[in-house]
């Protein structure tokens, strides 16, 4: 697992030191702004989860700390995962019963659960006494929100198509449905311990060819920009979390044999 701790803490770390450069929350993945136009005391929040986020992504990576760091980070993303839920509020009021809006904001909420998955996985793991309920709310807390991602896949074609390089064959849409289906198929084998190592690893790779295909360009097309630079950090930190799942799962497996 440690590979992945690494991955994962440094991306988190990353994440931090660019919302402190830009004083200001990740808007695309941490939106803050669900609350309102002028959240007081907005740039003060954006600071303290940011040495937050570094914190624990330092602390993490002691042996004698990595509880305490895992624990934090746990907060801090779940905190992240709650500035998605007034959009619940807002796409109901003002769509209704919208069954692809809503589930973009399920999305939205499972970008973040999934790095409090990891988060909680970790501390489990370091605690001095076993924790098989943490273990298993990290389980299946992963394996939901992938599922979550593939329906939106589904329901959202196009506007996820839109993220999509154009050269690459046969066309966009082709891809979302592929990779919507990758998400669906490792959260159903995460969820069933079936096939869910090979899953978890997969869904790594599917993500880091994400980051390489469409984040990492975004900063050559906006290096100034804010959610170029965390929108690359938060899917490195997303690849280290399914990493450390794919890891969780391993040392399941070994320990029932």
């Amino acid at each position: 697992m440690k590979p992945a701790i690494y991955l994962y803490a440094v991306a988190g770390i990353a994440a931090g030191v660019i919302n402190l450069i830009w004083l200001d929350f990740a808007t695309g993945s941490q939106p803050i702004q669900a609350f309102g136009d002028h959240v007081p005391g907005r740039e003060l929040y954006a600071v303290v989860t940011a040495v937050a986020l570094i914190a624990g992504g330092v602390l993490i990576l002691r042996p004698k700390t990595e509880a305490a760091g895992a624990a934090t980070l746990a907060i801090v993303y779940g905190i992240f995962a709650i500035f998605w839920l007034p959009r619940f509020y807002w796409v109901i009021h003002l769509f209704g019963a919208d069954v692809q809006r809503i589930f973009g904001v399920i999305s939205g909420v499972g970008e973040q659960m999934i790095l409090v998955a990891a988060a909680i996985a970790v501390w489990a793991v370091a605690s001095p006494l076993p924790r098989p309920a943490a273990l298993n709310a990290a389980r299946w807390t992963f394996g939901l929100s992938c599922i979550g991602f593939g329906l939106n896949h589904y329901l959202s074609v196009a506007a996820v198509a839109a993220l999509v390089p154009t050269w690459l064959p046969p066309n966009p849409s082709f891809w979302v449905i592929l990779t919507g289906t990758g998400f669906l198929l490792a959260g159903i084998a995460i969820l069933a311990r079936i096939y869910d190592v090979p899953a978890a690893r997969l869904l790594a790779v599917q993500l880091l060819v994400f980051s390489a295909l469409v984040c990492l360009p975004w900063i050559f097309h906006a290096p100034r920009g804010h959610e170029a630079w965390g929108g690359n950090a938060y899917n490195l930190t997303a690849v280290g979390a399914a990493l450390i799942l794919a890891s969780l799962a391993a040392r399941g497996h070994r320990t029932a044999q």
